[in-house]
């Protein structure tokens, strides 16, 4: 009983202490009254295209709305082929068709909340990627067709970003741990080594489990709040916060 008292104790502490802090932080800032009073324009953080012909890969992570803003966020991917005229922008979404292409700015604000850069690539590796390997890792994805998003705990945006990160280990990262939905593995998987061999995940729908490797450091989700270290560049990852660099 006491095990049992004591395990109770640190999953409060690591997991719903920075949650409710976050909350209680959200409860405190001002917020769009809705969808429509939410700011939607570009946060002016990509270059023009013309200003910046390599080919380039980015992924985006913002604090979402409602109050699921408090300790959730949303990714989506951008890049753009060499020489091209206009970045391409590929989110899921909960309503209509889930794929969505190019139906914000690249880089916009994603109610009201800035974009956080997640990772890039560019130039001759981003080139190779895009044709090769991005694009068929989207097109792949399979949960694709309407009716294909839950919030939680997934398929939702997360899982969607995560599946691709997962499907190209060549971008180099992982989503933040406010990110509720990347761990929530397509098909049914229980277990899932990242196809570099450098990144081990397991997970029980999602909805309690593990991962390890050198991307991921090692994280445990429990019930969408990841908590863990980030061994590559150093610093720990608190529920609903985010990464702390050390």
């Amino acid at each position: 009983m006491k095990a049992v008292k004591r395990l109770l104790l640190v999953i409060f502490i690591i997991y719903l202490v920075p949650t409710f802090a976050s909350a209680g932080l959200w409860a405190m800032r001002d917020h769009p009254s809705g969808w429509s009073a939410a700011r939607w324009s570009s946060a002016g953080i990509l270059p023009k295209p013309e200003d910046a012909p390599d080919a380039a890969i980015y992924v985006f992570s913002a604090m979402t709305g409602g109050l699921k803003g408090s300790v959730a966020s949303h990714a989506w991917i951008v890049f753009k082929e060499k020489g091209a005229k206009a970045y391409t922008r590929y989110d899921k979404v909960g309503w209509g068709s889930p794929i969505r292409r190019n139906h914000r700015e690249p880089d916009a604000y994603w109610y009201s909340n800035p974009p956080q850069l997640v990772t890039k690539i560019t130039g001759s590796k981003a080139e190779l990627l895009i044709p090769n390997k991005v694009e068929g890792a989207i097109a792949a994805y399979p949960y694709a067709e309407p009716g294909g998003y839950t919030i939680w705990p997934g398929p939702n945006s997360n899982t969607f970003v995560a599946y691709v990160l997962r499907t190209l280990p060549e971008l180099g990262a992982v989503l933040p741990p406010h990110a509720v939905g990347r761990d929530y593995l397509p098909n049914g998987e229980f277990v899932h080594l990242d196809e570099d061999g450098r990144d081990l995940h397991v997970t029980i729908r999602g909805l309690i489990g593990f991962s390890a490797g050198v991307r991921s450091g090692f994280e445990l989700h429990v019930l969408g709040l990841v908590a863990g270290l980030d061994l590559a560049n150093p610093g720990i990852k608190v529920p609903a916060v985010g990464r702390i660099g050390i």
